[in-house]
């Protein structure tokens, strides 16, 4: 998985907290298409996590969610409405109409 600077900036001011944490990415089964993006603050990696470090900012992939996935650009994007991560996803197969979820 890829992060946008955007994302690197967001996840950045979401980690500076006095106790360090992790930010763990992942799926959920969830939505009329199945599955969607799930974000977690954690301690430690589970022991199959893959961590993504870039620009020195650290995130981990949930191990259940890699093949999902893989190959994905995480970026952070604001409009007039809304603040969010949105995810670039080579593997997606087909989408719900809202966008909330998705299946490959």
């Amino acid at each position: 998985m890829k992060l946008t600077p955007a994302a690197v900036e967001q996840l950045r001011t979401l980690l500076d907290q006095p106790e360090p944490k992790l930010i763990k990415v992942g799926v959920r089964n969830r939505g009329c298409s199945g599955l969607a993006y799930h974000l977690e603050y954690v301690d430690k990696p589970g022991a199959f996590d893959e961590l993504v470090e870039q620009d020195g900012v650290r995130v981990l992939v949930d191990s259940k969610a890699l093949f999902s996935i893989i190959g994905s650009e995480m970026d952070w994007k604001e409009d007039k409405l809304n603040q969010r991560f949105v995810f670039k996803n080579p593997n997606i197969k087909d989408e719900c109409g809202c966008g909330e979820s998705f299946m490959v």
